[in-house]
């Protein structure tokens, strides 16, 4: 497969499903599964970001470690520049990830406490046999600088620094080896605004310098918006929205993309939105609804949401997985700027019905009411700028 330009992705994934058993009982029976991670299909290509967003439990972290084999996938593909990632195996398995590299959320439990710094970042360097101990020690030192690490930092213990600095040490761990794919799980959450500045912009820096690939996992959509080219929103266990991070930040189409979006603060008043806050918790993976699965917590269910399980739709490389949202794109002749405004609308105007108790959000006739009045709206607008 090609994405648009032509160029083949580095990173292919198809069907990915990534399931935990439940066992109870004496025996340790299976009796069912958590499912983490249920049908994700991803295209990622070299040089760029796709960042993965949604609420804590929906799949991100999993994903990642699924696509390194951190954890085992229960089903689908995953090709890493052509090679099949999940039939790869012993020495050939080892070899491939050494060009796939993760640094993890928390850099105080990911770096070895009694370990000095050189031996972290040695140990790699070691286990795939990458130069003599002089070559190491040159890969080390040059590994620290990009990320702004002096070479005496080498002798040091992790206790020692900072939290940003342990992080930066944990960036340096995975450049040593020189990846070319990087899954950067949620690389900034347990440090201080100023901090995550600081390592953002190194991110984009090294990316820029070295022409790596980042998943970038993250539940800080500014942050996001910052560093990623694509977004991809999940949705307990499921892509229910991906496109370029300009498409989802100006015309997002589906209700929980809505929904996520108006919580990000902004300065400019015209990027502001109104907040949606949604009712009710989410599902659990291990008893997923049937149909739509945000559709118990959507304020714009209808009928078809609660047994149908929405198709992709496809609007020049912006994927949504939204019923609603394809009957509006329709409406508006597939314009994607428009459908998302009314979709705005009728999300900003159910949500407060809802708040207030005025209708259930699993109220269907509400909600066709509420996108009706939407596009009466926005039909208005357009005739108002129209004799002005």
């Amino acid at each position: 497969m090609t994405t648009r330009n032509g160029e083949p992705p580095i990173l292919e994934v198809r069907g990915l499903e990534t399931h935990f058993p439940i066992r109870r009982g004496l025996l340790r029976r299976t009796v069912g599964a958590v499912r983490a991670v249920d049908g994700v299909n991803l295209d990622l290509r070299r040089g760029r970001t796709l960042g993965i967003v949604g609420e804590s439990g929906c799949g991100k972290t999993t994903v990642g470690r699924s696509i390194l084999r951190l954890v085992e996938p229960t089903a689908g593909t995953i090709r890493f520049a052509g090679e099949d990632v999940l039939a790869t195996n012993g020495a050939a398995l080892r070899r491939l990830r050494r060009r796939m590299q993760i640094v993890f959320q928390d850099p105080y439990g990911s770096l070895n406490p009694r370990l000095t710094v050189r031996a972290i970042l040695e140990e790699g360097l070691v286990i795939h046999g990458l130069g003599d101990a002089a070559a190491r020690a040159e890969r080390m030192r040059s590994a620290l600088d990009r990320t702004g690490m002096p070479a005496a930092s080498l002798e040091r213990y992790p206790h020692e620094f900072s939290g940003g600095q342990r992080q930066r040490i944990a960036i340096a761990r995975a450049l040593v080896l020189e990846p070319e794919f990087v899954v950067l799980d949620e690389p900034v959450s347990a440090l201080d605004v100023s901090i995550q500045a600081q390592v953002i912009n190194l991110l984009v820096e090294l990316r820029e310098q070295f022409g790596l690939t980042y998943l970038f996992i993250s539940h800080d959509l500014s942050v996001v918006e910052h560093i990623a080219d694509e977004v991809a929103v999940m949705y307990l266990g499921r892509v229910v929205e991906h496109g370029s991070t300009d498409q989802l930040a100006r015309a997002p189409l589906h209700p929980y993309t809505h929904a996520l979006f108006s919580a990000v603060p902004h300065v400019d008043p015209t990027r502001r939105r109104r907040r949606i806050v949604l009712v009710g918790d989410v599902p659990s993976p291990s008893h997923p609804p049937a149909g739509c699965r945000f559709h118990p917590r959507c304020p714009l269910a209808e009928p078809a949401c609660r047994t149908i399980d929405p198709p992709a739709t496809d609007l020049d490389g912006h994927v949504v997985h939204c019923h609603v949202a394809a009957r509006l794109l329709e409406q508006c002749d597939g314009d994607g700027a428009r459908a998302a405004a009314r979709m705005a609308e009728a999300m900003a105007g159910m949500a407060g019905m809802t708040a207030a108790g005025a209708a259930p959000a699993q109220d269907a006739a509400p909600a066709g009411l509420a996108i009706q009045q939407a596009g009466s709206h926005a039909r208005e607008g357009e005739l108002r700028r129209g004799g002005s």
